[in-house]
């Protein structure tokens, strides 16, 4: 199937002002596909204990199986091909290719990532390698508490540095992290995420180690590859709901916590004066020297964007607008805040070039005579491609777009009710079936190469 040209703006309306090596591409992670739990030495990870537990995870599933990526690598990639991708971005389980997070490499887990570079290569799809996707090696959860504790430090680093030895040649990209404020808020303040804690003090020391861990890698592979180094936050703007000063105060919390909590010390070197004070003995504990080693310099910021905060004090909250209406996670549809957001980043930071490293939509989707129409899931792309082209006609620079994500796949705490997919996946047999946005997303992409007279 062929999806009509006239169902999106032309690409000279839609992409005015992309550069012509601008990279199309998808995102995946590890842990969310793969599968293969505990096949050929691949040792436990956090989200294979949080699904152990009962009430942690919607639908009572796990990871054991996901998408089987682990062996149906070569079709996956066959259909990023098919899409036309420049790139895929996706992660490295730390348990499969160091089983217990230290000591000894699992060679097979290694060759398995061999195998995927390969066939991306071979493909003529850039490989654009995140490190830690989430999925924190058991052993070192119950050594030490992982991420609680600065002795995990040296372990990434470590960690980063085999991995950049045997790989960064072959990669495009290297990100240290992928979104460590879910990492920590969600996964020892709320609850909601591995390993379940319910502690902001924590929380924040476990932010604290994050960025400790991403600085010092970033120094270790700057002596073993040449690929460009950068890390992935997860950017929620925060808009007040009226012009209160409940509600402006409100959002400048939530905006500290969220964006200036990471941006401020990856780039500037220092934590955000007010949330520090806003935390008070939940601030973390940061010794000598900790926050030199945070501010490294980059080469890439991956921002992966979905919706924005709605913030009100009132009782009970007002609720966000929602005019071009929510996806299936109960996230605002609200593209404009991507605009003004990259705007912001540029003006305040003078951040490296950005990647959008995730953008996407949960949808209700539903198989009906062997077809996906996600219309919605068009619309919400649509928009959000005119937003980021906004971005850069006002000066951004924007490098790429990553469609979260190329699979239907386990969405953390939702399980497999979640469905963000290019591409449907029947759990029961991992048939795969492109989505109507899947051709969309692959129409639109060969009509940009067309016109910039790249195919």
């Amino acid at each position: 199937m062929k999806i009509n040209s006239s169902s999106f703006a032309t690409v000279s309306e839609l992409c005015r002002g992309l550069p012509g090596d601008f990279r199309w591409g998808a995102a995946t992670s590890a842990a969310q596909i793969e599968g293969a739990f505990d096949l050929n030495g691949k040792g436990l990870s956090i989200w294979d204990t949080f699904c152990a537990e009962p009430g942690r995870i919607n639908d009572a599933s796990n990871i054991r199986v996901a998408c089987d990526h682990y062996h149906r690598y070569r079709e996956d990639v066959g259909l990023m091909q098919g899409l036309g991708l420049d790139a895929y971005r996706f992660s490295i389980a730390w348990a499969r290719v160091q089983p217990a997070g230290s000591g000894p490499w699992n060679e097979e887990g290694c060759s398995f990532y061999d195998r995927l570079l390969d066939a991306l290569l071979g493909a003529g799809i850039e490989p654009h390698l995140t490190l830690y996707h989430w999925d924190l090696p058991q052993t070192l959860q119950e050594a030490f508490g992982g991420w609680e504790s600065r002795a995990i430090v040296p372990l990434f680093v470590a960690y980063a540095q085999e991995v950049a030895r045997r790989f960064g040649d072959r990669v495009a990209s290297i990100s240290t992290l992928n979104e460590p404020w879910c990492v920590a808020t969600l996964g020892y303040q709320t609850a909601q995420f591995a390993p379940g804690k319910t502690n902001r003090a924590l929380a924040m020391q476990v932010s604290h180690h994050l960025l400790m861990a991403h600085g010092a890698a970033v120094q270790a592979m700057r002596k073993l590859t040449r690929a460009p180094l950068g890390i992935v936050l997860n950017h929620t703007p925060a808009f007040a709901a009226e012009v209160l000063e409940s509600d402006r105060r409100a959002a400048r919390i939530d905006d500290g916590l969220n964006v200036r909590w990471y941006m401020d010390p990856v780039f500037r070197g220092h934590y955000p004066a007010d949330i520090l004070d806003y935390l008070g003995p939940d601030a973390p504990t940061v010794e000598a020297n900790d926050l030199t080693l945070i501010h490294q310099p980059l080469d890439f910021l991956g921002i992966n964007f979905y919706t924005r905060s709605f913030i009100s004090t009132q009782t009970p909250p007002m609720p966000a607008p929602g005019k071009r209406g929510f996806t299936d996670m109960g996230w605002e549809i609200y593209p404009e805040a991507l605009t003004q957001h990259l705007v912001r980043l540029a003006r305040e930071y003078s951040p490296p070039p950005i990647f959008i490293t995730e953008n996407g939509m949960a949808n209700a989707d539903q198989v009906v005579d062997g077809r996906v129409a996600d219309v919605e899931r068009i619309q919400y792309v649509r928009e959000h491609l005119v937003a980021l082209a906004r971005a850069v006609e006002l000066g951004v620079d924007v490098r790429g777009y990553f469609y979260w994500s190329l699979l239907d796949n386990f969405e953390w705490n939702s399980g497999y009710t979640k469905r963000f997919g290019l591409f449907h996946v029947d759990y029961a047999t991992q048939q795969r079936l492109a989505k109507d946005s899947a051709l969309w997303y692959r129409d639109f992409i060969a009509a940009f190469k067309s016109s910039r007279g790249l195919s």
